[in-house]
């Protein structure tokens, strides 16, 4: 470790000429800094994390492992130009991030606010424009452009299309693609249904489940589900865990819908019931 002015820079590390690293900075082992990387105070690099291009990180900022932060976008129309990426104070970058700097057709620079939380895999492409205490929950992907106003939230596996807003206190919904302007305080999700279609028979099969344990599974299961609609699944499962009593793979299906949960059964018919 080299230790100066109370900054931890891990012997690993490779750190650029020219890059400015604040007071009292944790560069753990194997980080790349870039030459034209700027580092406030108190920034901590957990261990392999890149940082590259025109890039600036704020104050107590944490950045966790094989983060890509400030490489050139993913846009064909790049042309090598000196543009930049800017992260505020306090913002926490979790694994596998990759951020890119701006572009000549977006001003230049591509900026995340204080106090963010980007969660793992998320992706913020060139000229977005992030705002305070915004929070992208994991998987997230943000195209070119896009503008996140503060105290935001996008749930995970979500997209957003390029140049599109998202206004202040808006909540973005899980697997949401986002291809228009959210007002501010706007709740957004993906009108989504999830449908059962049977049973994992070739699974079972590779399991060693036999034929008949197969067949009276498969019997259960059209009587569970036929005329599901307006249908109470306990009742209906604890006379078919009694008609079955012989077959544990029933029972453990039947247990399993007589069980509390937050959740509604997922039928083999369409449901909006996901409040």
């Amino acid at each position: 470790m080299n230790h100066t002015n109370r900054t931890i820079i891990h012997e690993t590390a490779v750190i650029g000429d020219g890059a400015i690293i604040g007071d009292g900075c944790h560069i753990g082992p194997y980080c790349c800094i870039g030459e034209n990387v700027s580092l406030g105070e108190k920034v901590n690099l957990i261990s392999h994390v890149v940082l590259s291009g025109d890039t600036v990180i704020g104050d107590g900022c944490t950045i966790y492992p094989f983060a890509s932060i400030g490489m050139i976008p993913q846009d064909l129309k790049y042309n090598n130009e000196r543009s930049r990426l800017e992260i505020g104070k306090n913002t926490v970058i979790r694994e596998n991030v990759t951020v890119s700097i701006g572009t000549q057709g977006g001003g230049m620079l591509t900026k995340i606010g204080d106090n963010c939380l980007i969660m793992a895999y998320c992706h913020v492409a060139h000229d977005c424009k992030i705002g305070d205490n915004v929070i992208l929950v994991n998987g997230v992907n943000l195209s070119g452009h896009v503008v996140i106003d503060d105290f935001a939230i996008v749930g995970g596996m979500s997209a957003v299309k390029q140049f599109t807003r998202i206004g202040r206190h808006a909540m973005i919904g899980g697997c949401t693609g986002v291809d228009r302007d959210v007002i501010p305080y706007g709740l957004v999700r993906e009108e989504r249904t999830t449908t059962i279609k049977g049973l994992n028979i070739i699974g079972l099969k590779r399991r060693g489940f036999s034929v008949d344990c197969i067949q009276e599974m498969m019997k259960a299961f059209r009587e569970l589900f036929e005329d599901s609609e307006n249908v109470i699944f306990t009742e209906k499962a604890n006379k078919l865990k009694e008609k079955y009593k012989n077959n544990q793979s029933v029972i453990e299906i039947m247990d399993f819908v007589m069980q509390d949960s937050k959740n509604p059964i997922c039928t083999n018919k369409p449901t909006d019931n996901y409040d």
